[in-house]
């Protein structure tokens, strides 16, 4: 594992933008970490660096924003509010790791034995003010 300090949204953005330069068809990327952590700005910038022209936002409560038009579809999954793997398996998860572009999950922590072992785990950290840990694969 690596791991980078962030010092503000805009370079955990920053990160997440040259880290889709890694990704290929069929990732799939499990975050971890707390609330606040800086997830869903790292996934805003995954999708920008993988030519996703749409607003990226957070799917807490829809569950599942899908964001197609890059260089491949990008499937951004919020695990947070669900209560039992039953519950995740009945989302589709399946259908979504078994597609064609990259799956986003984050809070996949609570539900790690149902994540692939292919998956790439980061975690995310949030340290004083602003400051972010980031551990990557």
């Amino acid at each position: 594992m690596a791991t980078i300090i962030s010092h503000s949204p805009a370079e955990t953005f920053d990160f997440g933008r040259q880290f889709a330069s890694l990704l290929k068809k069929g990732d799939v990327l499990a975050l971890a970490g707390d609330l606040g952590a800086g997830k869903t700005h790292l996934v805003k910038g995954l999708a920008s660096g993988l030519g996703v022209e749409s607003e990226v936002t957070s799917p807490t409560f829809t569950l599942i924003h899908e964001y197609p038009g890059g260089r491949f579809p990008l499937y951004h999954i919020d695990l947070y509010r669900l209560d039992s793997a039953e519950e995740v398996l009945k989302i589709g998860l399946d259908e979504y790791l078994e597609s064609p572009g990259v799956t986003v999950i984050e809070w996949a922590d609570k539900f790690a034995e149902i994540i692939p072992d292919n998956a790439r785990w980061i975690r995310l950290r949030a340290l004083d003010g602003d400051l972010r840990e980031i551990e990557t694969p």
